[in-house]
């Protein structure tokens, strides 16, 4: 059993009022980091104007880069994305719990922060167990954008992320050592298209063999 696999184990075990601390910051309005089944994220309450706000400084990124987010479940991703095509539904079936992020149409109330220039907004559905019951207990949308400054290695361990922001950050939530190499892939499915933004954890040549070639735009 590898340390990630050893550090969810013992996360399904502990109990909500362990990360009571998290949410509670959460729902202040103030940024923690957090294991996501990736990379060590930044998060805060994705429907929160200010604390997304306080995420970019954070991380020194520049607007037209959003914030992608996790959720829970289907009812919860309807409160950031107004369209959900069979293609995405489809990815979804096959890889939701893991790391696909989807670029799916955003509702007009989306916060803008977390939207790109064609009105998308990336999601999915951790199978972190401590990401998933962060989210599943503050009943929002969660940002996992990666826990560094801009142009920095992204964290796989707490420590890393403590280097980075020391205490700038309300709490640190510890899942052990992560070993992704790239993070989560991302894949853009809007108006009849879909598209490969970035290669991570899921291969273009996997996601290939599933839509067919055609279907997946470079």
């Amino acid at each position: 059993m590898s340390k990630t696999e050893i550090a969810n184990s013992k996360a399904r075990n502990r109990r909500v009022e362990d990360f009571s601390p998290a949410i509670e910051a959460l729902r202040r309005g103030e940024v923690i980091v957090f294991p996501t089944e990736t990379l060590y994220g930044l998060g805060a309450d994705a429907l929160n104007q200010a604390a997304l706000d306080t995420v970019f400084n954070l991380k020194g990124r520049e607007a037209h880069h959003p914030l992608s987010v996790l959720v829970a479940n289907q009812e919860m991703l309807r409160t950031v994305v107004a369209e959900i095509a069979p293609a995405a539904e489809q990815l979804m079936d096959r890889y939701w719990p893991g790391p696909l992020t989807l670029i799916l149409p955003a509702r007009k109330d989306t916060p803008k922060q977390l939207c790109n220039t064609a009105g998308g907004v990336g999601v999915r559905i951790s199978s972190q167990p401590i990401a998933t019951l962060l989210v599943k207990t503050l009943g929002r949308p969660v940002t996992a954008t990666s826990a560094n400054p801009s142009g920095k290695e992204p964290a796989r361990t707490v420590q890393e992320a403590e280097n980075y922001f020391t205490d700038q950050i309300a709490v640190y939530v510890d899942g052990g050592t992560l070993t992704s190499k790239s993070g989560s892939t991302v894949l853009e499915v809007m108006e009849g298209r879909i598209r490969l933004i970035r290669e991570g954890e899921i291969s273009a040549a996997e996601l290939h063999s599933m839509l067919g070639p055609k279907r997946v735009l470079e």
